[in-house]
């Protein structure tokens, strides 16, 4: 087995050339499954996703290719015999200019490692283990307390032992999830105790689903800037209906017309957070998740960056903000038969969040007005040299893949 660590120096710029090792010797691995995709075709996936220049295949012939490959992919077809594919590759290599050479049955987890690291797959157990490593991958350092603690531990078992073999898109997990949400934002607006607890069961359900479209989406290399867009408005969506099942179903359950009221009002400042948090998404050209959103009150941060950050009051009110915590906390209360709660902590969590967003559009304005004062940069990132004003590449950060489906 091939030891993920450095074993050799990380290659951080794609090679102009990448040469794929398919032969007898590699054909065990190649074949098995990994989060549902064979090895080899798991390569192929991930080095048109890097976007190699020049993808070269040697092949002898006892690894099925899949078909169609990636657009621009050369065949070169190695002599079958004792001693002969390795002749031929010689040749190859020294002809390509000594290009990294990636075997058909490593698992390489990190998408830039061009330098040999990786997992070998060569029997069932080292497939799981190369699995583990590809999942324990998607524990990314922006997940919130309850999702990493909680909810991967759920999802991470669907999405390996289900949604990877099935026949089934990260799109429709989406879809399928939020159809579940809607059932129990329905459940809870009854006001019936029991319909109430269901219908938050059902909503911690969805967002346990939730991160199961993500994780079938990077196990599959589909991730796609539709999908993000999709996972998020559904997400915000589902939550507006949410705070509103909240106050009608507390209304029928003992309060009175001033709850639906007080709902709807948290309900027209999370659609103006998701209003002017969509026109910054497209303004800041980061994709389609809001939490990559660079907000002016953390000084040029995203919720993101937040995460990682240690202590200080936005890093808590980003923790009990996330739709992880928030859901399934709402949950314990409702089973606590402490609806009131829950309203009370929507509202306050609305009300965050509008604000924040509103303060975003002013500060807009500020820092159009502060290019004519170069001396005052209102929103100079953290870890930004003081004195001269940043460049523009200094304020914004290169924008990541596309995640979610």
């Amino acid at each position: 087995m091939i030891d993920e660590g450095p074993t050799l120096p990380s290659i951080p710029v794609t090679p102009p050339t990448v040469l794929l090792r398919a032969t007898q010797n590699e054909a065990v691995g190649a074949n098995l499954k990994v989060g549902g995709l064979r090895v080899v075709d798991r390569a192929l996936r991930q080095l048109e996703r890097a976007r190699v220049p020049r993808l070269v295949i040697a092949t002898d012939g006892t690894i099925p290719l899949p078909s169609p490959l990636p657009a621009g992919t050369e065949l070169r077809k190695l002599p079958a015999g004792p001693g002969e594919p390795a002749a031929a590759l010689a040749i190859i290599e020294a002809e390509l200019g000594q290009p990294p050479v990636l075997p058909a049955d490593v698992v390489r987890v990190r998408a830039n490692r061009f330098d040999g690291g990786g997992l070998r797959v060569t029997d069932e157990r080292s497939r799981v283990a190369a699995e583990d490593a590809v999942f324990a991958d998607f524990l990314r350092g922006d997940l919130g307390l309850v999702a990493r603690h909680i909810n991967k531990r759920v999802s991470f078992l669907i999405t390996r032992n289900f949604l990877c073999h099935w026949p089934i898109t990260p799109n429709q997990v989406t879809v399928g999830a939020g159809l579940l949400g809607l059932l129990g934002c329905y459940l809870i607006a009854t006001g019936s105790y029991a319909a109430i607890v269901a219908g938050f069961a059902l909503a911690q359900l969805q967002s346990i689903l939730d991160g199961c479209d993500g994780e079938l989406a990077r196990a599959r290399f589909q991730q796609t800037a539709i999908g993000e867009w999709l996972d998020t408005i559904v997400d915000d969506a589902l939550n507006l209906a949410l705070v509103a099942a909240v106050g009608i179903g507390l209304a029928r359950h003992g309060g009175g017309a001033n709850d639906v009221w007080i709902a709807m009002g948290a309900c027209a400042m999370l659609l103006t957070y998701n209003v002017i948090a969509y026109r910054e998404l497209v303004r800041q050209g980061e994709g389609g998740e809001v939490i990559k959103v660079r907000w002016w009150f953390a000084k040029g941060e995203s919720f993101k960056d937040m995460t990682s950050s240690s202590g200080g009051l936005f890093s808590l009110l980003n923790i009990i903000g996330k739709r992880d915590f928030f859901v399934f906390a709402w949950l314990i209360l409702a089973i606590l038969d402490l609806l009131p709660v829950v309203l009370g902590y929507a509202f306050v969590i609305a009300l965050a969040y509008g604000g924040a967003a509103i303060g975003q559009l002013f500060m807009r304005r500020d820092r159009q007005d502060s290019s004519r004062n170069p001396g005052r940069v209102p929103n100079l990132p953290r870890g930004a040299p003081a004195g001269d004003p940043p460049t523009p590449d200094a304020i914004r950060p290169a924008p990541d893949p596309p995640a979610t489906p």
